[in-house]
């Protein structure tokens, strides 16, 4: 059995975590032979709740669990981490515009940042669900300098989750069956879900979406404000935001980052370096693939006049997002 990995978890009492931790404890992240010492953070308040999660980990008996250290303390919870979940955030409540969650959380990452800056292990990889998570990002690796840019990812696998699901409903495949849908831009109702470069296997074939689909009206118009305003619908509908399928896509987008792609494309969230004419130094969604634990963006795609124009709005709000994290951080 290899030396257990310390994981951390912020948020660790909310919703998104509780979904969460019991995968990342049960090897469906870091693989079946790596145990984990999970570290906890949330708030001084929630420290009563989260002594419930700790006795529940406890009571899930899972061989992987290594230990479990719940705190509110920032450093404390970032020392010496190989992986960090940061999921605690606030969340945006009604009536709340993008703009002020932004100030709210803009904070939060800045000192996260710090704190990894300081104490946590220089190759960790950091993945920012929390909202709005590509500025978020962006911040928390401004603040924590001595670690590379690229080892700081925002989460847009739950839009590609969501992406393929409703392609493989809409083909009638199952949801494995379909590969290379691409989120391009920010985790937001900006966002472009791309079916263009999309591959289905239908009976042992495998052929481009597009052409299996045969609706190009259906591929501008209703699958990307589906995919776009899927989050809103849970909500409508559950009354609380989507926490399973987000601690899914958590789990998806660090296993990938691990383990590796294969021969599939995964969208991520990451510093730009310009590719597909998208602004320099956002943090922004692109497909890439992973080996050896290093991430590298598809080249060479074909950007339509239709995909331009999207991905140029979406690069436009993160840039704007950019500059009003870079005030509240002078403030």
């Amino acid at each position: 059995m290899a030396a257990p990995i310390k994981v951390v978890v912020t948020g660790a009492a909310g919703q998104i975590a509780y979904s969460l931790l019991y995968q990342v404890a049960s090897g469906a992240v870091f693989g079946p032979e790596q145990p984990v010492f999970l570290h906890l953070l949330d708030i001084a308040p929630m420290m009563g709740v989260l002594e419930g999660v700790v006795m529940e980990l406890a009571d899930c008996a899972l061989p992987l669990l290594a230990g479990v250290l719940p705190t509110a303390n920032p450093e404390e919870a970032f020392k010496d981490v190989a992986a960090a979940f940061l999921v605690g955030a606030m969340p945006r409540r009604e009536g709340m515009e993008r703009k002020d969650l932004l100030s709210a959380n803009v904070r939060i990452f800045k000192e996260q940042g710090q704190a990894l800056d300081k104490v946590a292990r220089k190759d960790v990889k950091v993945l920012v669900v929390g909202n709005p998570a590509n500025t978020n990002a962006l911040i928390c690796s401004k603040y924590a300098p001595s670690i590379p840019k690229e080892n700081f990812t925002a989460m847009t696998r739950l839009d590609q989750n969501r992406a393929q699901s409703q392609l493989a409903a809409k083909l009638g495949v199952p949801v494995q069956d379909v590969k290379n849908v691409i989120i391009w831009g920010n985790h937001s109702s900006t966002q472009f879900p791309d079916a263009s470069n999309a591959k289905v296997r239908i009976g042992g074939v495998e052929k481009s979406v597009p052409e299996a689909i045969n609706n190009d009206a259906f591929l501008k118009t209703d699958f990307v404000s589906t995919v776009q305003k899927r989050g809103a619908a849970v909500i409508a509908a559950r009354k609380m935001s989507s926490a399973l399928s987000a601690a899914k896509a958590a789990s998806d987008h660090m296993r990938d980052w691990f383990l590796g792609t294969g021969d599939r494309w995964v969208s991520m969230g990451v510093v730009s370096d310009g590719s597909y004419g998208v602004p320099k130094d956002v943090v922004y969604s692109f497909p890439v693939t992973v080996s050896n634990g290093k991430w590298k963006i598809v080249e060479g795609l074909t950007i339509s006049d239709f995909a331009r124009e999207k991905l140029d709005i979406t690069g436009k709000e993160l840039v704007e997002e950019k500059q009003d994290a870079l005030d509240v951080c002078k403030d």
